[in-house]
């Protein structure tokens, strides 16, 4: 007899037409690297019609099943019975489960190739169902924190005055030199070119009007409401998210405590307390702004610049602006304490949903403030 190859486990017999291959020996995980050299030179020699015996086989693994199936092909694996009918029963099963598992390694399912339109409308379908999501988590959570704020008002006893004393401080005293330069800055800015603007229609005289009217209306509380929102949502998200990945939560809950009780309602309070104060700063700082440009621009003189915005009505537009400080104040915190919440434990979740909350509570805030604006002009207020 001539063998092209005899070794412990593999032999083949060209003598014979066709080839005759025989495999013997244990066909396990500790001969793999061997068995894999064999199987692989054996595999660039082998003619289509080669004739297998299988009888000699030892003890047989997952491993030898998978060199064992690539010798052979899905083709002989598909007709063992007739191939080797001598092969035992549970060998020829693993034979032919490792066979079919390894069918479809590595493929890729077949994509069928969609029309940008229908990537499109699908899309635009995630987006509305992520924002249905977001709006009815968004929802939820002011319940919660309601249901949290309502249960220990009349509660002194589970009051955080000490946590609540500190996120003052940290958001509203912290806050006040760059409220005061941000809206002393802009004032300046609509004052400059209200001047410039009316000047040219002989109206200067009326930039003391539109400086008065914007900042106590509408842009020192929504000039404060946006910093906050960059300012303090983003750091309630990221305080928050961080005790989230620490586990910190799970360790507060497993002692008994509230997590909304002990981390949302002393940053919401202190959001309710100084949103508000800020805003009133902001108020007299851009109007502040504005008066130092029309003293400079227009010749108008403070006590002037006094006289006219006391003559402008200006009482009702302080309390339309601050009416709005409180409900953004609340909205702001609380989707700064959910984005935190929602943090699933990486640093990569804590950096995206800190850049959610940011994003949310701005359009949130800009959103409102224009709703706001259409319901105090057609009620006249």
């Amino acid at each position: 007899m001539t063998e092209l190859q005899s070794t412990e486990w593999l032999s083949a017999d060209s003598s014979v037409d066709p080839m005759r291959v025989s495999a013997s020996g244990d066909w396990v995980l500790a001969h793999y690297s061997v068995l894999e050299k064999q199987v692989t030179q054996l595999c660039e020699q082998l003619p289509a019609g080669a004739d297998f015996d299988l009888s000699q086989l030892g003890v047989i693994d997952t491993a030898g099943a998978a060199l064992l199936s690539q010798l052979l092909g899905a083709e002989r694996i598909s007709h063992l019975r007739v191939i080797a009918p001598q092969l035992p029963e549970e060998r020829r099963v693993l034979l032919e489960t490792v066979a079919n598992a390894l069918s479809g390694y590595g493929q890729q399912p077949p994509t069928k190739a969609q029309s940008g339109i229908v990537e499109w409308l699908a899309m635009v379908g995630q987006s509305v169902d992520d924002f249905w999501q977001d709006a009815k988590a968004l929802l939820g959570f002011t319940g919660l924190t309601l249901e949290g704020l309502f249960r220990s008002l009349f509660r002194p006893s589970r009051w955080r005055v000490t946590s609540l004393i500190a996120n003052v401080q940290q958001i509203g005293l912290n806050a006040v030199p760059i409220i005061i330069l941000l809206t002393f800055l802009v004032g300046a800015v609509i004052a400059f070119l209200g001047a410039t603007v009316l000047t040219t229609f002989g109206a200067g005289i009326f930039t003391v009007n539109l400086v008065v009217f914007s900042f106590l209306r509408e842009f020192a509380v929504l000039l404060t409401a946006i910093l906050m929102a960059g300012r303090t949502a983003s750091a309630f998200t990221a305080q928050i998210g961080l005790m989230k990945a620490n586990e910190e939560i799970d360790a507060i809950q497993a002692l008994g405590l509230n997590p909304v009780e002990l981390l949302v309602l002393p940053r919401v309070l202190a959001l309710l307390i100084s949103l508000p104060m800020l805003t009133f700063i902001g108020m007299i700082s851009g109007i502040l702004g504005g008066m130092v440009v029309c003293a400079l621009a227009l010749d108008i003189s403070p006590n002037m610049f006094l006289s006219m915005m006391q003559n402008s009505n200006g009482l009702s537009h302080f309390l339309v602006g601050l009416s709005k400080a409180p409900v953004f104040a609340f909205l702001i915190a609380v989707i700064g304490c959910l984005e935190g919440f929602k943090v699933s434990g990486s640093a990569e979740s804590v950096g995206a949903h800190t850049t959610a909350s940011v994003v949310h509570s701005i359009f949130v805030v800009i959103l409102l403030d224009a709703v706001a604006a259409l319901f105090f002009m057609e009620m006249g207020w």
